[in-house]
């Protein structure tokens, strides 16, 4: 092992080792202060961040006898995981103690998640991706189900941890029959062969268990992506899920799958876009119809959301159909804007389920933006950027995804995409409809003040703003870490 290695990996090795040691110091504290541990999971999580963005600008590099990669693309991811975590945390400090669920191992568990889902991003090996999706699965298996003795909470994390299991069998058979038709599961090599395959020379795979392999995997992936017809678990588990964990995972796990969809798809099956494009279309096309379609019948605001982040899901698989880079880096922008406009959302609901019951029908929501106008001008501005209104993050991003399949000659996608933006609209601004125009059937239970909280609103608030008013800096730090993924 050499210094370049552990340079490669360096934001992963700081939140793992933040993680054990969480873990042996919250053994020496007091009942009373199990809150340290939140306080230096966010510490972790902003120096591996902050690490993660000191790196971006280095030379490419491979590591680890070319399992894994060092690059822009990575570190970005990293440094973008390590900024949902802390905003994670921030949410969860006074919800979990309101919930009863005020247990140490929960920072830990979600540190070693995120630790998962840095190493989908540096993956450059299908067996690599393969143990970061478990990686990151197994402790957030554990997180849905934290809220224990509650039912829908024990019912989440069993139909999660089948259906990952389920997934997880699919995606390494897969990986297998890419190795058996191959040779290989090294995705450098595997591009090599595809693309002298490609150039004319004679084929050194079996297209046909190639082809079979790459179809599994990418069923494998879509599971953690939550892209249609692979979503059937994502609104019971997120409904059932603690509100923080369901923010976490409704944008970390969503940002990890995506890295590793490029990764795998963009830039190591390459070579076959022709081939795998018109499928992705249509998975794309599937998964923007189900997932605004489902959402306008829903009366709970989770499961609302849960379906919202099966639409989005499709709009960012618009970039990765695209096949190309401006396509590649579209699909990092969306993912940024997704990330904070729903963090937004989710700090409304932490606070709405913070008193001694969570209730998060519309109904609840009711006379919201009278109450507590700050609460209710978040939620807005969330609900408007999930639209794709300007001048929020998410009109940008939409803007980048549809251009980027527009000249890939995919109009009739963009089509839809832009279609089925139009329905978000009915239950996005139901939402904030009810918050204003509607009074309170009951006189509720009062919100109380959360500092920490609040942080994280205003932080994903201004990001919604910053990134939709000047999306520059950020586009072009992307669009550099995707070009340093290619050389």
């Amino acid at each position: 092992m050499s210094a370049n290695d552990l340079i490669a990996v360096l934001p992963f090795l700081i939140v793992t080792v933040g993680g054990i040691a969480l873990l042996l110091i919250d053994l020496a504290l007091p009942a009373a202060q199990k809150s340290v541990t939140a306080w230096l999971s966010a510490g972790t999580l902003g120096i591996a961040g902050l690490a993660a963005l000191l790196l971006m600008g280095i030379a490419p590099f491979n590591a680890f006898q070319d399992m894994v990669r060092a690059d822009g693309y990575a570190f970005f991811l990293d440094a973008l995981l390590g900024v949902i975590g802390v905003l994670a945390v921030l949410m969860a400090l006074r919800y979990n103690e309101a919930r009863g669920i005020m247990r140490s191992e929960f920072y830990a568990l979600m540190l070693f998640s995120i630790g998962g889902m840095m190493l989908m991003g540096h993956a450059m090996n299908l067996l690599m991706v393969f143990l970061a999706v478990e990686l990151l699965s197994i402790p957030l298996y554990i997180l849905c189900g934290i809220a224990r003795p509650r039912l829908e909470s024990e019912e989440s994390a069993m139909k999660y941890f089948l259906m990952g299991a389920f997934a997880s069998g699919f995606l390494v058979y897969g990986i297998a029959l890419v190795y058996g038709a191959a040779g290989t599961t090294s995705l450098p090599a595997l591009s090599a062969i595809l693309s002298a395959a490609g150039a004319g020379a004679r084929p050194e795979y079996d297209p046909a268990l190639l082809f079979a392999g790459a179809a599994l995997i990418l069923v494998g992936l879509g599971f953690k992506v939550a892209a249609a017809p692979f979503h059937m678990w994502t609104p019971d588990v997120y409904e059932g899920a603690p509100t923080t964990v369901t923010a976490f995972m409704a944008t970390a796990t969503k940002a990890a799958g995506f890295a590793a969809v490029l990764r795998v798809f963009m830039f190591g099956f390459q070579p076959l876009l022709p081939e795998w494009q018109p499928i992705v279309a249509l998975i794309t096309a599937l998964t923007m119809i189900v997932g605004n379609v489902a959402a306008l019948v829903q009366n709970n605001v989770k499961r609302m959301l849960a379906y919202s982040s099966i639409a989005h899901a499709g709009y960012a698989l618009a970039g990765v159909a695209a096949g190309s880079e401006a396509g590649a880096a579209g699909v990092l922008f969306y993912l940024a804007a997704y990330a904070f406009t729903t963090l937004a959302a989710f700090a409304v609901m932490t606070a709405m389920g913070s008193g001694t019951e969570e209730n998060q029908t519309f109904d609840a929501y009711a006379g919201l933006g009278r109450r507590r106008p700050v609460l209710g001008i978040v939620m807005a501005v969330a609900m408007f950027s999930l639209i794709g209104i300007p001048p929020t993050a998410g009109f940008v991003g939409k803007y980048f995804l549809f251009g980027a399949a527009v000249a890939a000659g995919l109009t009739w996608l963009a089509v839809i995409g832009v279609l089925t933006s139009v329905i978000s609209s009915y239950f996005y601004l139901r939402l904030v409809m009810t918050m204003f125009m509607r009074e309170p059937q009951t006189e509720g239970e009062p919100i109380p003040a959360n500092a920490p909280r609040s942080l994280a609103a205003a932080i994903s608030v201004a990001a919604v703003f910053i990134f939709g008013l000047l999306p520059a800096p950020l586009l072009s730090m992307i669009t550099a870490s995707v070009q340093s993924a290619v050389r």
